[in-house]
């Protein structure tokens, strides 16, 4: 008798294209009300509901109750790797299938939030950065190590605490291969406390119409210009920093 895991019931809940973008609104970290979700799936309140449940039974999705409101939000940081898992697998992103992109389409190709760190070509940049100064290293798997005490200083001195975070399933860093770039971006705890840091000293602000929008401040333009070497030229241009990598 073999005993393997059944993930058909889990897949089939992604398989789903109404459940599957009601997942990928969810991918910023924010828990919205079921009502919102419907809109931005393009399904009625019905069917969302449905769905809801469904994934809400499979593990997928966590209600929050505040009064006689209910929010819903992905379950954890896992299925959140799994979307960005999936992402990978299609031939190409949607966002390159309706050219020419809109503003905000290269904008959140240049920089947005995925669950709890940022992603897009500035995390990509910032990534190489780290890793041309051997302060991230590529370890086994998706494993990144901290490299050198320096490496380590460099992240206390934005906050992070490496006392108080809790390895993840990768240790305390892990690759995540962006899905617009094709390259990895810093993830876990981490990569979620740096982008913390940054957003609470005013280096990147979401934007008010597009939750997972972020945008870099002139202050986290200096501040990334000094600490790693990024430029920014009229705009969203950090291609330099990953050029020959």
């Amino acid at each position: 008798m073999r005993i393997e895991a059944n993930i058909a019931p889990v897949a089939a809940l992604f398989a789903e294209p109404s459940r599957a973008a009601i997942m990928s609104v969810l991918l910023d970290g924010r828990a919205l009300p079921a009502g919102e979700l419907a809109t931005l799936a393009g399904v009625s309140p019905t069917a969302a509901s449905a769905h809801l449940t469904k994934l809400i039974d499979g593990g997928l999705l966590a209600v929050e109750v505040e009064g006689r409101h209910r929010y819903y939000r992905l379950a954890n940081t896992g299925v959140a790797q799994v979307i960005e898992e999936l992402a990978l697998l299609t031939k190409e992103p949607a966002i390159f299938r309706t050219p020419p992109l809109s503003r905000t389409a290269r904008a959140l190709r240049h920089a947005r939030s995925c669950y709890d760190h940022l992603a897009g070509e500035l995390a990509v940049a910032i990534a190489a950065a780290l890793e041309d100064r051997d302060w991230l290293v590529r370890g086994e798997g998706k494993r990144y190590e901290i490299g050198k005490e320096e490496g380590r200083k460099w992240f206390a001195r934005q906050g992070v605490n490496f006392q108080t975070i809790k390895p993840g399933r990768y240790g305390v860093a892990r690759q995540c291969l962006d899905w617009t770039e094709r390259r990895p971006h810093l993830a876990g705890p981490v990569g979620a406390h740096l982008f913390k840091c940054w957003c609470e000293r005013g280096w990147f602000e979401r934007d008010n119409y597009h939750p997972r929008l972020v945008k870099v401040t002139a202050l986290g333009r200096r501040s990334l210009n000094h600490e790693l070497g990024l430029t920014f030229c009229n705009g969203p241009t950090v291609n330099d920093a990953i050029s020959n990598r």
